[in-house]
């Protein structure tokens, strides 16, 4: 168990972006490949849950493209997630917030936080 502990600190990023709490909506900017070519595409929207810890810790981020709900779960550790860009703080009471998904419009907003 202690060589398992041992590999998974090798593959640990130093630095997790400060930006992924739940309910920042963050700019996630992920390596896709296609065939030969490696290029970024960026996922906008809103942090609704973190899950795991050490190598297996996963964020769940959301939002809405053309009145449709898309989340996407990215790995923090992945060499595939190149940056976590923190766009907006959001004030939130709750550690998972699911209750996003049966909101439309105004209504699946998260207040600001303002520093």
């Amino acid at each position: 168990m202690d060589a398992l502990k041992l590999i998974s600190q090798d593959s640990l990023k130093e630095n997790v972006s400060e930006a992924i709490k739940v309910g920042n909506t963050v700019k996630v900017q992920v390596k896709i490949r296609e065939g030969e070519r490696e290029r970024l595409q960026a996922f906008e929207g809103i942090v609704i849950a973190r899950k795991g810890a050490g190598v297996s810790e996963t964020f769940t981020v959301r939002r809405v493209s053309y009145g449709v709900g898309v989340e996407r779960v990215f790995p923090v550790h992945s060499p595939n997630v190149e940056s976590v860009e923190l766009i907006r703080s959001g004030k939130v009471r709750r550690s998972k917030l699911y209750y996003l998904r049966d909101r439309v419009g105004k209504a699946a907003k998260v207040k600001q936080k303002i520093n």
